[in-house]
């Protein structure tokens, strides 16, 4: 019998428009879930769902989350009727002990960065989603090690499907007009590229806050400490490669990184 490991992957989601549209980003992510090989479940870790302490979508249907405003109202009718995991939910609970995990039966779901994703790479949503939350009280290296204590459900045919932007200002979004990148997003974008498959101590991506340009591309961290989940699941040898890239409006990276 062949061990096969899933796949982990951390994708820039952007615009909750993307939803809508077909562009070269969606397309990309299309041709991930058409190419891979197919999970059993995923667990999804979005930077829309920051919280105090850790949490799991424990509940057997979770709800789709319209978590923005002011978009039109065919991305409010929009549905990803996934099934979660409770099974999972225990077993994601069981890899990070002694940390305490809350067991979320009813107040969150699946917010826009994970079902924004998920709905281009699984359109039919026949394969169980559940969440984990990002704990905003604890210093990137901790979402690092989690990451390492979850890189086991791959071998059990779990996929690990992360979701933020790397650069992420909307403060200085160009709505319109000239959109091309700001230099410090161009630098702190190609930064990460090029640290993607560090094998050192003190991980430059970890401590990426140190590094020039960090305080304009992450003006806050909760879109960038995604990706710290999917490299931390890296096994040091597995090839690490980027299904598309791209700084949209300015100040927004749409880099997608694949491990596996």
């Amino acid at each position: 019998m062949t061990h096969l490991r899933m796949p982990a992957l951390f994708i820039g989601h952007g615009s909750p428009m993307n939803v809508l549209e077909d562009n070269r980003y969606t397309q990309a992510w299309r041709k991930l879930g058409d190419t891979l090989p197919r999970p059993k479940a995923i667990l999804a870790v979005s930077a829309h769902w920051y919280t105090r302490g850790t949490a799991v979508t424990a509940m057997e249907n979770p709800k789709t989350i319209h978590d923005f405003g002011g978009f039109p109202d065919a991305l409010y009718q929009q549905v990803y009727p996934a099934l979660g995991s409770p099974a999972l939910a225990k077993r994601i609970t069981e890899q990070l002990a002694p940390l305490e995990v809350i067991q979320d039966h009813d107040d969150w779901g699946l917010d826009h960065g994970t079902w924004g994703v998920l709905i281009k790479m699984y359109p039919d949503a026949d394969i169980p989603v559940v969440q984990l939350s990002i704990d905003g009280t604890q210093p990137a290296a901790f979402h690092y090690e989690l990451g390492k204590k979850l890189a086991e459900l791959r071998d059990e045919g779990v996929m690990i499907v992360a979701s933020g932007n790397v650069v992420h200002n909307l403060r200085k979004i160009k709505w319109q007009g000239e959109t091309s990148p700001y230099s410090w997003a161009t630098s702190f974008e190609q930064f990460v590229k090029e640290n993607l498959t560090y094998g050192g101590p003190d991980h430059p991506l970890v401590n990426f806050m140190a590094q020039e340009g960090a305080i304009e591309a992450c003006p806050t961290p909760e879109h960038y400490l995604p990706l710290l989940y999917v490299l931390g699941a890296w096994n040091g040898s597995e090839p690490i490669s980027v299904p598309v890239d791209g700084i949209e409006s300015g100040s927004l990276s749409m880099l997608t990184v694949q491990i596996g």
